[in-house]
Protein backbone atom coordinates (compact mmCIF):
# COMPACT_ATOMS: atom_id res chain seq x y z
CA UNK A 1 0.00 0.00 0.00
CA UNK A 2 2.60 2.55 0.79
CA UNK A 3 4.11 1.84 -2.90
CA UNK A 4 4.11 6.21 -4.00
CA UNK A 5 4.74 6.52 -7.50
CA UNK A 6 7.08 9.00 -9.12
CA UNK A 7 5.24 11.27 -11.74
CA UNK A 8 7.89 9.56 -14.31
CA UNK A 9 6.93 5.89 -13.51
CA UNK A 10 3.07 7.02 -14.25
CA UNK A 11 3.47 8.22 -17.78
CA UNK A 12 4.82 4.90 -18.22
CA UNK A 13 1.25 3.30 -17.87
CA UNK A 14 -1.28 3.29 -19.80
CA UNK A 15 -4.40 5.14 -19.54
CA UNK A 16 -6.65 2.37 -18.40
CA UNK A 17 -4.01 1.63 -15.75
CA UNK A 18 -4.15 4.93 -14.59
CA UNK A 19 -7.49 5.37 -14.18
CA UNK A 20 -7.26 1.84 -12.49
CA UNK A 21 -4.90 3.11 -10.00
CA UNK A 22 -6.69 5.99 -9.36
CA UNK A 23 -9.71 3.92 -8.42
CA UNK A 24 -7.85 1.73 -5.87
CA UNK A 25 -5.94 5.09 -4.45
CA UNK A 26 -9.57 6.74 -4.38
CA UNK A 27 -10.47 4.02 -2.07
CA UNK A 28 -7.39 3.54 0.00
CA UNK A 29 -8.43 7.54 0.77
CA UNK A 30 -11.52 6.68 1.66
CA UNK A 31 -10.76 4.31 4.45
CA UNK A 32 -7.79 6.42 5.72
CA UNK A 33 -10.52 9.12 6.60
CA UNK A 34 -12.71 6.73 8.41
CA UNK A 35 -9.89 5.93 10.37
CA UNK A 36 -8.69 9.42 10.66
CA UNK A 37 -12.26 10.08 11.98
CA UNK A 38 -12.13 6.97 14.22
CA UNK A 39 -8.77 7.52 15.45
CA UNK A 40 -7.38 4.55 14.78
CA UNK A 41 -5.02 6.47 12.19
CA UNK A 42 -1.30 5.46 12.98
CA UNK A 43 0.52 6.94 9.53
CA UNK A 44 -0.56 10.37 9.02
CA UNK A 45 1.45 11.67 6.42
CA UNK A 46 -0.33 8.42 4.27
CA UNK A 47 -2.90 10.84 3.94
CA UNK A 48 -1.35 13.23 1.89
CA UNK A 49 0.61 10.69 -0.31
CA UNK A 50 -2.57 9.56 -1.63
CA UNK A 51 -4.05 12.77 -2.40
CA UNK A 52 -1.08 13.80 -4.05
CA UNK A 53 -0.44 10.56 -5.97
CA UNK A 54 -3.93 11.34 -7.10
CA UNK A 55 -3.63 14.82 -8.50
CA UNK A 56 -0.44 13.34 -10.19
CA UNK A 57 -2.52 11.08 -11.89
CA UNK A 58 -4.87 12.96 -12.68
CA UNK A 59 -2.43 15.47 -13.99
CA UNK A 60 -1.19 12.98 -16.31
CA UNK A 61 -4.63 12.31 -17.53
CA UNK A 62 -5.44 15.85 -18.46
CA UNK A 63 -1.90 16.09 -20.57
CA UNK A 64 -3.01 13.27 -23.01
CA UNK A 65 -6.57 15.26 -23.38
Amino acid sequence: MSDVKKAKELRELNDAELKSRMDELAAENMKLRFQKATMQLNNTARVGQVRREIARIKTILAERG
